[in-house]
This record gives structure tokens, C-alpha cells and sequence, in this order.
């Protein structure tokens, strides 16, 4: 099945973009960043940009604007069934050299698990701003779940805030 990204969160004075690689099952049908109730994302954003689960959608992503964060995928669309990376085919990255033209104060940029990592090496990294810092992370899906999530918080803090 192809399946398609959203439109980033980003306010045009972001200066830190966090990065997936694709929404899952539950994402899409919410049509929602991050949408599994299982997902470390939003506890994550609560802890450093004060974006909770308990707040509620559109709350979280003015308060990720507000502190200058931007959310979106690396790919635009895939062929892919169920939720997980590793299934993944037929790739097409979004258009990072755009993004970047309309949001010139990125400066940092946090690739959440290993799929976004590689395929943002893969189609992205030659558009990456000059300066910008780019920082592989744990993912917060649910499907990685060796590290807890005060363990993962603790790395995403010390990488986009420090």
C-alpha cells in the first residue's frame, strides 16, 4: 500500500527540526504526528517544550512552534504495510531543499530512529544547511523498546537543547 506523509509542523522561524522517517498505522488514521498512545514523542516534548500527551493535538503542535520546533518526515510517501520501518519500499523523499529555503534558521536537526537517520543520509544530507548540527536519536516507537523512556529523554534533551 503507498502511504504519505504530512505536511511538516514549522513555524517559519523554526531552528530545530525533528525528523521521522514515516507515520505509522496510527498516525495516519488520526492524522496525526506521532498518534500511537504507546510512542515516546509526545512524553518526550512535554518534558522539554511543555508539548504533552495531555494536551491536546493542536496545543502541542503551537506550543512545538512556538519554542522554535519543527516536525516532519524524511520520506513524502512509500510503499509500505503495517507500521514498521523495516518494511519500507519504494521511497520517495520530501523536498528538503525547499524546506530548508523557507526556514533558513534551522540549525538543528534530531532524526528520531534508524530508518530516518539512514534515509536522511541517503536524500537529505547533501541540502543540510551550512552550520546545522544533525543528530541521529533512539526512536520513540514502541518497537524500540530497550531504552526506557527517562533513558531516551535524557538523550533528546541533551541533543536539542544543549
Amino acid at each position: 500500500m503507498i502511504v504519505r506523509s504530512f505536511a511538516p509542523i514549522a513555524a517559519p522561524d523554526a531552528h530545530t527540526l525533528i525528523l521521522g522517517s514515516m507515520p505509522g498505522i496510527a498516525s495516519l488514521e488520526a492524522g496525526q504526528y506521532y498518534a500511537h498512545q504507546r510512542n515516546a514523542f509526545w512524553p518526550i516534548m512535554g518534558a522539554l517544550y511543555g508539548a504533552g500527551p495531555d494536551l491536546p493535538y493542536a496545543e502541542r503542535v503551537s506550543a512545538l512552534k512556538a519554542s522554535g520546533v519543527a516536525v516532519w518526515d524524511v520520506l513524502q510517501s512509500c510503499v509500505r504495510e503495517g507500521s514498521l520501518d523495516a518494511d519500507i519500499r519504494s521511497e520517495v523523499p520530501n523536498d528538503f531543499a525547499g524546506f530548508f529555503a523557507a526556514h533558513p534558521a534551522i540549525r538543528r536537526i534530531g532524526l528520531n530512529g534508524g530508518k530516518a537517520a539512514a534515509t536522511f543520509r541517503k536524500y537529505a544530507a547533501r541540502c543540510l544547511p551550512v552550520g546545522a548540527r544533525v543528530q541521529a536519536l533512539p526512536s520513540t516507537s514502541p518497537a524500540h523498546a530497550a531504552r526506557g523512556i527517562e533513558e531516551k529523554c535524557t538523550i533528546w534533551r541533551v541533543a536539542l537543547l544543549s
